[in-house]
C-alpha cells in the first residue's frame, strides 16, 4: 500500500466496516511507521479489492486489518493476503501472529483456522456495535510452506500486490 493508495483503501473501510472503520488519517499513520509495520493491496483490472496490515514489534506480530470486497471473497485474495502477512512476520522475526476477528464472521474465522490459528481469548463487546472479538494465535513454525497451496489464481485472474516501489501496469501505462 502507498501513500496514493489509502484514499481508495479509505472508502472500501468506510463501506465495509461502517461501524467501526478507521479514520482516514489511521492509515496515512500506520504507512509512516514502516519499520514496525507492513501494508498490502490486492487489485484487479476494478482497482483495489483488499488490503490487509501488520504490525510487528518483536517477538508478537499483529495483523492490523484484512479486508476483501465481497465481489472477490473466495477468489483467493484473503488468503494471498494472509500468506503475505505471515512471511512479513517471519522475515520480522516474529515467534507469534495474533489477531481480532468478529465473533459473528465465521468466513474470517474459517480462512485463519485453515491457516492454523487458534482461537485464545475472548474480548467481549469489543466492537463498537457490541459485537464479541475473538483474539486468534498463529505459533509461527514451519506450516507456511503448507498454506501457499492455498492461493489458486487461475488463467485470467489479474489480482496482484504491489510491494513499495513497484508499479501496476496500468501506473506504467500512465
Amino acid at each position: 500500500m502507498t501513500v496514493a493508495d489509502v484514499p481508495e483503501v479509505n472508502e472500501l473501510e468506510r463501506r465495509l466496516f461502517p461501524t467501526d472503520a478507521w479514520p482516514l488519517h489511521m492509515f496515512f499513520d500506520e504507512l509512516a511507521q514502516s519499520g514496525t509495520r507492513r501494508y498490502l493491496v490486492a487489485e484487479s483490472g476494478a482497482g483495489i479489492v483488499g488490503y490487509a496490515g501488520l504490525m510487528c514489534i518483536e517477538p508478537i506480530a499483529d495483523i492490523q486489518t484484512i479486508a476483501v470486497v465481497p465481489e472477490f471473497e473466495g477468489k483467493g485474495v484473503g488468503s494471498a493476503l494472509l500468506t503475505e502477512l505471515i512471511s512479513e512476520s517471519r522475515r520480522r522475526g516474529a515467534a507469534d501472529v495474533l489477531l481480532e476477528v468478529r465473533a459473528d464472521n465465521p468466513r474470517a474465522q474459517q480462512l485463519y483456522l485453515r491457516f492454523g490459528f487458534e482461537q485464545i481469548h475472548v474480548r467481549p463487546r469489543y466492537y463498537r456495535d457490541g459485537v464479541d472479538a475473538l483474539i486468534m494465535r498463529l505459533q509461527l513454525e514451519d506450516i507456511l510452506p503448507l498454506h501457499e497451496g492455498l492461493l489458486h489464481q487461475g488463467p485470467g485472474q489479474e489480482d496482484n500486490f504491489r510491494h513499495p516501489g513497484e508499479t501496476t501496469p496500468t501506473e506504467a501505462n500512465q
